[in-house]
């Protein structure tokens, strides 16, 4: 469970349109510090949009966003990592013709005091040390070498993960981690978070498909619907949420259920 109730991340109002669309409107949510704190919905929610706005690849059209007590709602992207904001991608961006190490290496050059061309280059000991041990932690030592493009999808979504907690971050952003794992996989990603929660300390935010995993480890879970917040509790309180329901299903689904 998190480790206290104040918010390390608080978003505020937060609204971004795009021309006459409203994708988030008016939205509010807390992140506790230390905890894992899922984001869903359906399709075309808000989510990705959500997470854009808080890792700064979005401005805001109304709304704030504090983390650790700092207002970053107009930060440019680039200074996130220094603040210890880390996240993943929907879509993998990994260095194909690179090795695991050195993708997991490009993660922590924010911390070697140089570009991360430099970094790989250079490999101070320290951060190689580092990258070794979160190679360790994630499952991937005896692939270090190997190119990330050679890997199947699984293990590319891992190297994600490390390359991300490379940084050292404080909060961790996680768009679809889940998405495409086998259910090992899972359970191995399931294992992993709750440890970074429960050993670091680490602040998660994900956005997520696979409820099996948002229901495991989630201190807290928001669900959006077409921009707008529409239930927040515990995995138990959502889940037996009717707005939720309705809005996974669909009204028709709900009331055929409820008429046997």
């Amino acid at each position: 469970m998190a480790a206290e109730s104040s918010p390390f991340l608080n978003v505020e109002g937060l609204t971004i349109r795009f021309g006459g669309l409203t994708a988030v409107g008016g939205l509010d949510m807390a992140v506790a510090k230390g905890s894992i704190h899922a984001l869903i919905g359906p399709n075309g929610a808000g989510k990705s949009t959500t997470f854009n706005c808080i890792s700064r690849f979005y401005t805001p059209s109304a709304g704030r966003i504090t983390y650790d007590g700092r207002d970053i709602t107009r930060m440019p992207a680039r200074e996130m990592a220094g603040l210890g904001i880390a996240r993943s991608f929907q879509n993998l961006e990994l260095f194909g013709e690179l090795s695991v190490f050195e993708n997991v290496l490009i993660g922590a050059h924010v911390h070697a005091g140089r570009s991360w061309r430099d970094a790989i280059s250079a490999r101070p000991r320290g951060i190689v040390e580092h990258v070794e041990q979160l190679l360790e932690r994630t499952g991937l030592t005896s692939y270090a070498q190997t190119k990330a493009r050679n890997l199947d999808f699984g293990h590319q979504k891992m190297v994600e993960i490390a390359r991300a907690l490379a940084i050292r971050p404080k909060l961790l952003l996680l768009d679809e981690p889940a998405a495409g794992l086998r259910n090992r996989e899972i359970a191995a990603l399931d294992r992993l978070l709750c440890e970074l929660r429960e050993r670091d300390g680490l602040t998660i935010l994900l956005v997520e498909h696979v409820m099996q995993l948002v229901m495991s480890i989630s201190d807290k879970i928001t669900v959006l619907s077409f921009g707008t917040k529409i239930a927040e509790g515990t995995a138990a309180e959502v889940r037996a949420n009717p707005a939720v329901i309705e809005a996974y299903l669909g009204r028709e689904a709900v009331q055929e259920a409820a008429h046997g």
